[in-house]
């Protein structure tokens, strides 16, 4: 078998992102007829048609929304593979601070981590967290902000950031239940290791929705894929309520008789560790309901994909994020 076409990645990650042959094709500076035969060449190659046409549009198929992520993240890098080595960039003497936006769960679980994995090797750059009020990427492209972080998918941040944000993939997560130790809910189930440790075994559904739930969201909307999900099994669960924040939905949970659905990730926060003789203010568990995981990503904008100190803390925050930082 001869070897694959590598010219055909950065056009697959370009119709990918686009989802368009002349947008693809504008932003490659070709003609919307080559860009035809190279989709043509693309359908051979992967054996899927990639996109399809559904009305007046183009849209992407279930195989190409899973080559999505994974076509941007082996593109970016190539280009840094044949990138000049930065043998510039002085870490002992880097004065810049980086603008983050983030929510707060993810400065709860990584911050401390990726604040000293930076600043041991560049003692005098800073780390400057926003949180997003919004989400859409004038932040990126004005360069208000150096990276975004957030869920990938159609209703998470990189569905609307535009097809020229830069994504990588940086862990899966996932939602779970927690409540204050002692909640009657925990009574008789088997206990996780850790806190950041969920109890494999679920309450059942009734127990589940017997008691009230405070949920986290910015825009203050407390009904979501739980709730789909327990709808199809003729169950509701009562709402009692909605925080602008996974931390304080932990907090709200740990002080009262209300169950929080929060992320693993948040579980993993420094606060929420405990030794083996200090036990865990609460009790976190997997839910009853299947519900899919969320992919949490790094964005930014593609002028900064040169950029020498941009790359390094990009590459650190992937170790980090994947437990590779020492």
């Amino acid at each position: 078998m001869s070897d694959p076409d590598l010219n055909l990645l950065v056009a697959l990650d370009t119709l990918l992102a686009q989802a368009s042959v002349a947008g693809a094709a504008r932003q490659l500076g070709l003609s919307a007829s080559a860009m035809s035969r190279t989709l043509s060449r693309l359908r051979d190659v992967t054996g899927d048609p990639l996109l399809v046409r559904a009305g007046r549009r183009m849209v992407l198929t279930p195989h190409a929304e899973h080559l999505r992520s994974r076509s941007r993240g082996a593109v970016d890098e190539a280009r840094a593979l044949l990138t000049p080595a930065a043998a510039s960039l002085d870490l002992a003497n880097l004065q810049r601070t980086f603008t983050i936006r983030a929510n707060d769960g993810f400065v709860e679980a990584f911050g401390a981590r990726l604040i000293a994995a930076v600043t041991a090797l560049a003692p005098h750059a800073g780390l400057r967290f926003l949180p997003k009020a919004e989400k859409h990427a004038d932040p990126l492209r004005e360069g208000r902000a150096d990276l975004e972080i957030g869920v990938l998918g159609a209703v998470g941040d990189a569905g609307n950031m535009g097809p020229e944000i830069r994504v990588q993939a940086l862990f899966r997560d996932r939602f779970v239940g927690a409540v204050r130790s002692g909640h009657p809910l925990a009574t008789g189930m088997s206990s996780g290791t850790s806190a950041d440790s969920p109890s494999d075994t679920p309450p059942g559904v009734e127990r589940y929705v017997a008691f009230g739930h405070v949920v986290a969201s910015r825009r203050g909307i407390g009904n979501g894929p739980v709730d789909e999900a327990l709808a199809a099994l003729g169950r509701q669960r009562q709402i009692v309520a909605v925080v602008p924040s996974f931390p304080a939905a932990l907090a709200v949970a740990q002080a009262s008789d209300l169950i929080a659905l929060v992320p693993v990730s948040l579980l993993q926060a420094p606060h929420a560790r405990r030794g083996p003789a200090s036990p865990a203010p609460f009790h976190s568990f997997t839910l009853p309901v299947a519900t899919a995981p969320v992919i949490v990503s790094l964005m930014w904008h593609p002028r900064m994909d040169a950029d020498a100190a941009h790359r390094w803390l990009r590459q650190h925050i992937v170790m980090v994020c994947r437990g590779d930082a020492a």
